[in-house]
């Protein structure tokens, strides 16, 4: 670390609950290994990122993404001089809010929470953190600090107008400066997100057979790195071609945002972080070539990928899961575990009720919300297919 506008680990803005630290490992370090160490991050290992959980060993689940947003926000945080350990925190974090079957089970969710106050799995991410991971004798939550809870609630930019619950409801008690821009190490964190996604879903789409490495040669960008490929490798076979070039690609997206950001950053010449929360736009960016061919090609994945026939018919099963399981807990909040069981005896009206049920049916992995709803509503368990999220 080396930027005089990355977050100091010697002078942290402090977590709510004060505590002693450590002696051998910075705060932000801390908040990385509390997060590893959680029961939600472990969950993401049984939930869907593009193809529910159980349909291959090879296909990415949320855990193994975050890990890959983890690596490249590493190589970028720490190339622009960054905090790398909080930059990785935040990337661990980002994914934790999300429900069962992606962001299909999230529109389910939502929809059913509409009376209640909605449900955004950013905000749900920054719930975990603070109040449903109940491990430590002496809080709820992980307790983590100020800069790690700004980047998971802010990393994709402000936070302005109708702010959701559960972010409102910590921010009430801990003010993360919702209507400023985060650190550039969350910063740093949201574009490895974009960046991990578009190669991975590439990758999965073309393991899946939803399109063929010929699709992928048409497309922007993709086009120049089998060219490369080709012209050093020729004859190379299908398989090690399509890797090559997908690497490539992989390195294309990499360079251009610590390209882009480095001339952002000399541009603005902050000298605190202060200056990068109030400098009114984000400084970790793609450049707006580059970000128009990616819209191409995540416009070929929706089509291809997120809204293949497979997809669609596999969101109307899952979707009524949810549909299912979420009256059935409100009607019979007595068959949540146990552990569950004095926040329903606390609720104060229906919203309350409801807000315990979201957060328990999205916690659950694939794998549970399938055998609870077999369990407890009936119906056969769903057949291999793929599921849309990213």
């Amino acid at each position: 670390m080396t930027a005089p506008y990355a977050t100091d680990p010697a002078n942290p803005r402090g977590r709510l609950y004060a505590e002693e630290e450590s002696t051998f490992r910075s705060p932000f370090q801390r908040d990385r290994d509390r997060i590893i160490h959680a029961s939600a991050f472990r969950r993401l290992k049984h939930k869907t990122q593009v193809f529910i959980e159980h349909e291959g060993d090879y296909f990415r689940t949320r855990l193994t993404h975050s890990i890959e947003v983890a690596q490249v926000a590493r190589t970028i945080a720490a190339t622009l001089g960054l905090n790398v350990e909080l930059t990785e925190a935040v990337a661990l974090a980002h994914d934790l809010g999300h429900t069962p079957f992606g962001h299909t089970g999230e529109e389910a969710l939502d929809a059913l929470m509409q009376p209640y106050g909605g449900f955004d799995h950013n905000a749900q991410a920054l719930r975990i953190v603070t109040d449903l991971e109940r491990h430590y004798a002496e809080w709820d939550g992980l307790n983590l600090t100020w800069e790690t809870l700004e980047g998971i609630a802010k990393h994709n930019g402000p936070v302005v107008g109708d702010i959701p619950y559960a972010l409102a409801a910590y921010n009430a008690r801990h003010d993360l400066e919702l209507h400023t821009h985060a650190s550039a190490e969350a910063q740093v964190a949201a574009l490895s997100d974009d960046i991990a996604y578009n190669n991975h879903d590439l990758h999965d789409g073309l393991r899946a057979e939803l399109f063929s490495t010929d699709d992928l040669a048409a497309l922007p960008i993709l086009r120049d790195c089998f060219a490369r490929v080709d012209a050093k490798y020729p004859g190379l076979n299908y398989y090690r071609r399509r890797h090559e070039a997908l690497r490539r690609f992989f390195g294309v997206l990499v360079e251009d945002v610590i390209a882009v950001s480095r001339r952002n950053l000399a541009d603005l010449n902050p000298t605190t972080v202060h200056d990068i929360r109030h400098a009114g736009r984000m400084v970790i960016q793609f450049s707006p070539d580059l970000w128009t061919d990616l819209k191409v090609i995540r416009q070929f994945l929706f089509d291809r990928m997120y809204r293949a026939p497979a997809v669609v018919e596999m969101r109307v099963v899952v979707t009524k899961m949810v549909n299912e399981l979420f009256p059935f807990f409100m009607d019979n909040p007595d068959e949540l575990p146990k552990q569950w069981r004095k926040d329903v005896a606390d609720a104060q009206g229906r919203t309350a009720l409801a807000r315990i049920v979201a957060d328990y049916i999205a916690g659950m992995t694939d794998r549970f919300a399938i055998q609870e709803h077999k369990r407890l509503i009936g119906g056969e368990t769903i057949p291999p297919g793929v599921i849309d999220g990213n």
